[in-house]
């Protein structure tokens, strides 16, 4: 990890590592999938209700935490505080599903809410052991599903994925094993969500 945090490296994986939020890369591909599938009136409501149940929470649990002090920063990257972060974040994932059902969702997309709930009660577990890394591991599930929507996609997700794996481990959040077990993983995840019948 280097220490001078005005170099351009560092820089780039601080920003990488940003646009490769795992809120912001699942809303995006979301909004990805919802419009190669479904005409932008159906999507909408989808898009809203993910976006107010799940992102909008878990953003304001995340920046409330750090300014409590319950964590250190807005990744939760010390393993011990994350044992306060998914007994909460998980809720909310669970809630977002109800709330997918309510709006009549279809069924790829309520799929979909339920690997990535699944997704979170499986890294908590990991937890208990490793770190696991849940920028790489939603960026490689993102990743998986939006080759189902068309190789352009899929390989500009892989595109950033690769570039969020290799932040992680140059800004020192995760070792080189938590973020091989995130992206096997999230890649595990993509697979039942999206390829599965």
């Amino acid at each position: 990890m280097t220490t001078n945090q005005t170099a351009p490296a560092h820089l780039l994986a601080h920003g990488v590592s940003w646009v490769g939020h795992p809120l912001v890369f699942v809303m995006v591909s979301v909004a990805i999938v919802l419009a190669t599938t479904m005409k932008s009136a159906a999507a909408w409501p989808i898009l809203a209700g993910i976006f107010f149940s799940v992102i909008l929470p878990t953003a304001i649990l995340l920046v409330i935490g750090v300014r409590s002090g319950r964590w250190k920063d807005l990744d939760v990257s010390v393993r011990e505080e994350r044992r306060r972060f998914y007994p909460t974040a998980i809720p909310i994932s669970a809630a977002g599903l109800v709330t997918m059902w309510l709006v009549r969702a279809p069924f790829f997309i309520l799929r979909g809410g339920i690997v990535t709930l699944g997704l979170l009660v499986a890294a908590a577990f990991i937890n208990t052991r490793l770190k696991i890394s849940l920028h790489t591991l939603f960026a490689f599930y993102c990743v998986i599903i939006l080759y189902q929507t068309g190789s352009i996609a899929g390989t500009a997700a892989f595109t950033l994925a690769t570039l969020v794996f290799w932040s992680r481990l140059y800004l020192g959040r995760h070792t080189m094993m938590e973020n091989v077990a995130g992206a096997c993983v999230g890649s595990g995840g993509g697979i039942l969500a999206a390829w599965l019948p």
